[in-house]
């Protein structure tokens, strides 16, 4: 009996301490949970971050793009070196994703908001490298009406990508790639607003015509200009200032020199129920880095460079909210076709050494092939040479643009849509700078350096560009459509003096072309584009 009682309480001394060991481990009460709350400030898709006052939504959007005829790549389009032979694709596929980020909240002077979108951006032309390249076109602050950072240019009205898939033909719109800014805006009432912004320079590129002791002929254009030109059409030598021939000999300096000031934007806008309008301008600095001169073959500094300038551009755009509605309202009939949510935008720009407010993509020559005809258009600033030994040297010849856009979108159904949009550009050099260039191009009875330059009969670098497409998109529910994209472009390029173009300009060989040149001939190009696009959030 002794012994079973030990063996009870020893048995309940364990319990009682395995008990207490249990509870000890028990954990401590947990602090109230602070559940995400709905912020709605903002609009939809706003959560206060848990523990602060601070709104954010997260969003993006995912697309599959396909191509044809767009010369192996869709952003800069088929008249981008294009040399349309067997080695080029015509058909490319994309994917690009994006994730957004906006966080607002509240100071004693407003709203201060911070966005970024970040995201991967592909391009396929049917080989296994696809290049997939990280990507981010927003990245800004913005706050008591100021903006900075990575956004949107303010001179940019005429939306590219609201009425088209294609963004390859000329327009000002910055709005896909983003473009650095620090601006503020103020605003008057009544919708009307005006800003005023410093942003990052737009540039294409200065050519600067050198010497190689004499002048450039047909043998110079194949060493000289091959580089160049033809190396324009694919990035611009120009624009990293200095090109060569074999030997040692500077036979060409320019380009644009160091970043000095950013480019000077304003704005005035009206936007109302009846659509908007908008003025605008920007300064631009023009600035060459030196001349280049037998005389000084290895100290370029001494040669001395030409003078600043300023190049500027001016712009007026006009969006109308069924306008069509109107007309039909106006003359007493009745709305059979302007659908709702039917608009009209239009953009038209002028410009001296600033050809990116014109052209913004893309940046560089334009040059196509096709077979023995081809086109080209060389796209520059400014254009600037000769020999500070002789007096020959030249200022900045800024050279002139204008172009414009247009686009009417129509709302068959909420679901259907369709745009039809157009527009046209042109370039053109004054007498000096045309002259230089034909000199550079080795072209006919053309000789000279700089302020000396003269251009054989029938050398005209002047060209321009026309282009109408139509889309037509299906809007499967609100945030997912597909579309189709149609777009036929016309460049009509520079003229020479023999009518042709040497192989080199397109960088061709004499095995790949047994002629040595090609017709310098008007070019058409036809290129089509499928598109299927999700959005999270916008």
């Amino acid at each position: 009996m002794k012994m079973v009682k030990s063996l009870l309480l020893g048995s309940a001394a364990g319990f009682v301490a395995l008990t207490g060991a249990q509870a000890a481990d028990l954990p401590v009460k947990a602090k109230p949970v602070q559940y995400v709350k709905i912020c709605s400030l903002y609009g939809a898709g706003f959560y206060y971050i848990p523990g602060t006052d601070m709104c954010i939504k997260i969003g993006g959007w995912v697309r599959f793009e396909a191509a044809y005829g767009s010369g192996g790549q869709m952003t800069n389009g088929p008249f981008f070196n294009n040399v349309n032979n067997r080695t080029t694709s015509n058909s490319v596929w994309r994917a690009r994703g994006y994730i957004t980020a906006d966080a607002r909240d509240q100071t004693a002077y407003g709203t201060v908001r911070g966005y970024i979108a970040v995201g991967l951006n592909t391009n396929s032309t049917g080989q296994d490298n696809a290049t997939n390249q990280f990507s981010s076109n927003r990245a800004f602050v913005q706050w008591a009406g100021f903006t900075f950072g990575l956004a949107q240019s303010f001179y940019d009205f005429y939306s590219v990508p609201a009425t088209a898939y294609w963004g390859s033909y000329p327009a000002s719109d910055t709005g896909d790639p983003g473009w650095e800014v620090a601006g503020y805006t103020f605003q008057f009432g009544n919708g009307w607003s005006a800003t005023v912004s410093a942003e990052q320079r737009r540039a294409t590129q200065i050519i600067g015509q050198g010497v190689t002791g004499n002048t450039l002929n047909a043998a110079g254009f194949a060493t000289v200009i091959s580089a160049p030109i033809a190396g324009g059409l694919g990035g611009g030598a120009f624009l990293n200032g200095v090109a060569s021939t074999a030997g040692t000999t500077l036979t060409g300096l320019g380009g644009y020199g160091g970043w000095q000031v950013p480019d000077i934007v304003g704005n005035i806008r009206v936007d109302q129920t009846w659509g908007s309008a908008q003025v605008m301008g920007a300064a631009h600095e023009v600035n060459g880095t030196y001349y280049a001169t037998p005389a000084f073959p290895t100290a370029v500094e001494g040669n001395g460079n030409p003078g600043d300038e300023w190049g500027y551009a001016v712009g007026a755009g006009l969006k109308l909210n069924s306008p069509l509605a109107w007309l039909w309202q106006g003359l007493g009939w009745s709305n059979w076709w302007g659908g709702t949510g039917d608009y009209f935008q239009f953009q038209g720009n002028y410009t001296q050494g600033a050809l990116r407010y014109v052209i913004f993509t893309p940046s560089f020559n334009y040059g196509y092939r096709n077979g023995n005809n081809a086109a080209l258009g060389i796209l520059s600033d400014g254009v600037y040479g000769g020999n500070p030994v002789t007096g020959t040297n030249t200022g900045m010849n800024l050279t002139t643009a204008w172009g414009v856009n247009a686009a009417y979108e129509h709302f068959w159904s909420p679901q259907w849509r369709t745009s039809l949009y157009g527009g046209y550009a042109a370039m053109t050099y004054n007498t000096q700078a045309n002259a230089m260039l034909c000199v550079l191009e080795g072209t006919a009875f053309s000789n000279g350096v700089g302020s000396a330059a003269v251009a054989g009969s029938g050398c005209n670098n002047n060209w321009n560009l026309a282009w109408i497409g139509s889309r037509t998109q299906w809007n499967v529910t609100k945030d997912f459509y597909m579309g189709v994209d149609v777009l036929y472009q016309r460049l009509s390029g520079l003229s020479t003096v023999s009518g042709t173009l040497p192989n080199s300009t397109f960088g061709l060989t004499t095995a790949a072309n047994p002629s040595g040149f090609l017709n310098n001939t008007d070019q058409n190009n036809w290129a089509f584009r499928f598109r299927a696009h999700r959005d999270f959030y916008p």
